[in-house]
């Protein structure tokens, strides 16, 4: 029987890149399959102690494999802004995800307007935390590093992606293709670092299992 494991996101384009990316042979929930679930707070002060707070929290409640992210953009002229408040940045609350997304880039481009190109650098930080229904498997962090643009470019992605310039493919995040995008992305990094180990605690569960079964 396939593990079944829940990505603790609404957010569906996170789910789904955070799913293809690990391409395990896992049965993948995300919070949509449990619509009544009791949200968990974000009152971490950094990106990990989010990710984890979610991560137990959700598998604590539904006696599940969890993995929680929390991820965002840190732009050094707005000492470290939006940082963890990225998905809120603007204050809005819609069920409208592309509606935030502008209203968040808004208020950025708005805070650094004059700023010079070289001052506005930046990085996109993803934490993850891997938790079973009694502890804490593992943590990982990637990070993007980049330079915010003037205006927003191109159409692909979500969140800040259309205003996230990579100078080394010369492209915003938005002007990837998904599997541009996955290859160089915060989130991206994080997963390469966590799969190989989430697969290995896969296999040697699914031993225990079996040894179990036999006994």
């Amino acid at each position: 029987m396939k593990r079944k494991i829940l990505v603790a996101t609404t957010n569906p384009g996170k789910a789904a890149e955070l799913q293809e990316m690990l391409d395990l042979d896992v049965n993948w929930l995300s919070l949509a399959d449990f619509p009544d679930i009791p949200e968990v707070k974000e009152d971490g002060t950094t990106f990990i102690e989010n990710a984890r707070k979610k991560a137990i929290g959700y598998a604590s409640t539904t006696g599940l494999w969890t993995i929680a992210d929390d991820s965002g953009l840190v732009i050094d002229a707005l000492d470290g802004a939006p940082g963890i408040e990225s998905a809120r940045f603007s204050g809005e609350k819609s069920p409208d995800r592309t509606l935030i997304d502008h209203k968040n880039i808004a208020k950025v481009l708005k805070l650094l307007k004059g700023v010079p190109t070289e001052k506005r650098t930046a990085r996109f930080v993803c934490s993850l935390c891997l938790v079973s229904s009694v502890e804490i498997l593992m943590e990982k962090q990637g990070t993007l590093e980049g330079l915010i643009t003037e205006e927003e470019i191109g159409e692909n992605g979500f969140g800040y992606d259309p205003i996230f310039f990579v100078p080394k493919l010369k492209k915003t995040v938005a002007q990837l293709t998904r599997e541009e995008k996955n290859a160089i992305s915060h989130r991206g990094n994080a997963i390469r670092k966590l799969k190989p180990l989430l697969a290995d605690l896969l296999t040697n569960s699914e031993v225990e299992c079996d040894k179990t079964s036999e006994n």
